[in-house]
């Protein structure tokens, strides 16, 4: 099943599809409804990680065909294991988690990171949702600086700054994500703030 980047019509049993129309439910009461069997919470939880899961990949990506190829594949596996998710965590941290061994898994097949295409600021810049007034130019410019200065920063530094700044999640939920500890997640997110900075200063 190919998974668009709109919201799902169907993702749960076919005898139950009466969507949960409760905008302000948790994304841990959305979840254990579509466990349940409620395929409306699934597509209120797509609806809400969908823009967000995209541009997390796209920042380490930088190619929009290979995003594509890895969001579908995190969104599967969110698919193939609902059973397994277990209330005492975070719908988020989840996701990101499974988003995290998947790239993990893309660059060990990989064995490198490949350069930037020639186009990626501007392929960054149209990941906006489309109902969204086009972009002011400076702020076109902020991104295209932002995402130089996280393209030189080590990989550790920029993964966890990335969970924290974009994704807003704890340090304890990025330490399980990453496989650190909750000091060490600190110190990535000290040094990797400090390098930012720097290389922000005008």
């Amino acid at each position: 099943m190919e998974i668009s980047r709109r919201p799902f019509q169907n993702a749960g049993s076919a005898h139950s599809l009466v969507p949960m129309d409760v905008p302000e439910a948790s994304d841990e009461d959305l979840m254990a409804a579509w466990v349940a069997g409620t395929a409306g919470a699934f597509e209120q939880l797509y609806a809400r990680y969908r823009q967000r899961l995209y541009r997390h990949l796209l920042r380490h990506l930088r190619d929009n065909a290979l995003t594509d190829e890895l969001f579908q594949d995190v969104w599967q596996k969110i698919i193939a294991a609902r059973a397994q998710w277990r209330p005492e965590g975070s719908f988020a941290s989840w996701l990101f988690a499974i988003a995290h061994h998947r790239l993990g898994d893309h660059w060990r097949r990989s064995a490198h990171r490949p350069p930037a295409p020639s186009d990626a600021d501007e392929r960054l810049a149209q990941i906006a949702d489309p109902d969204t007034p086009e972009r002011a130019l400076s702020e076109f410019e902020r991104r295209r600086q932002l995402q130089l200065a996280l393209d030189g920063l080590p990989g550790e530094q920029r993964e966890v700054l990335l969970l924290r700044l974009e994704q807003e999640l704890s340090l304890d939920e990025i330490g399980a994500i990453v496989g650190a500890g909750r000091e060490t997640v600190k110190s990535r997110l000290r040094y990797g703030m400090d390098k930012l900075r720097a290389r922000l200063a005008p």
